[in-house]
């Protein structure tokens, strides 16, 4: 099965930010996930670097409403089978490689898959992705980079991540070739540690307001 642009895209559309969740336990990814959806940041990303990410995908996909819920740091072809049997409803890698690429190309669902320079961009280009995560955007070369790409790369779109905060995002928003981006800033530390996720809605309602395409 072919990777879909059109359902790609339609993932990145959800809102101008797709959160990225680093979880405790299943328990904070769900609060995570409610207080994110609340504020109106449906589409969710929770990352493959803890323990229990993938019991956290589960329970999100089984108890938040409205949640639409994806594993990230997808960096092994084994990594897909885990991601979608725990509910994953798409997948995002941080960079590819040929074993990598060919396993999320045949995947069921929509995936997003990195790149930092324009070479990966354009072998990627290739392989039939049309919708990029530029990552790590900030140390990559961010809102210049993306710039340089838009004439000579058309017909890629972009969801940056890595580096970005509320007051960088609406730069990467105005660009032709970004549909989205991606960040944690709407998830401080002090406030999963403390449980305060009514800071986490107030922040997300904060990063849905950025207009996305």
């Amino acid at each position: 099965m072919s990777q879909s642009a059109e359902a790609v895209l339609a993932i990145m559309k959800l809102g101008a930010v797709i959160p990225v969740l680093t979880v405790r336990d299943a328990k904070d990814g769900v609060a995570q996930a409610r207080a994110l959806v609340a504020g109106g940041l449906p589409a969710i990303e929770v990352t493959l670097r803890t323990a229990n990410a993938l019991d956290a995908i589960r329970a999100i996909d089984d108890e938040v409403e409205g949640a639409v819920v994806g594993a990230g740091t997808i960096v092994k072809p084994e990594q897909i089978d885990q991601a979608l049997r725990a509910g994953a409803g798409f997948l995002v890698s941080p960079g590819v490689y040929p074993r990598l690429a060919q396993a999320a190309f045949d995947a069921p669902v929509p995936f997003l898959p990195g790149a930092a320079t324009a070479s990966e961009a354009m072998a990627l280009q290739d392989l039939g992705f049309t919708a990029l995560k530029l990552f790590p955007a900030e140390a990559a070369g961010g809102v210049k980079l993306l710039s340089s790409l838009a004439a000579p790369l058309p017909n890629l779109r972009f969801c940056p991540t890595g580096g970005i905060d509320l007051a960088k995002a609406p730069s990467y928003l105005a660009l032709p070739n970004v549909v989205c981006v991606g960040g944690s800033w709407m998830l401080p530390k002090a406030a999963l540690e403390a449980g305060d996720y009514a800071t986490v809605e107030r922040l997300a309602r904060e990063a849905s307001g950025l207009k996305g395409k």
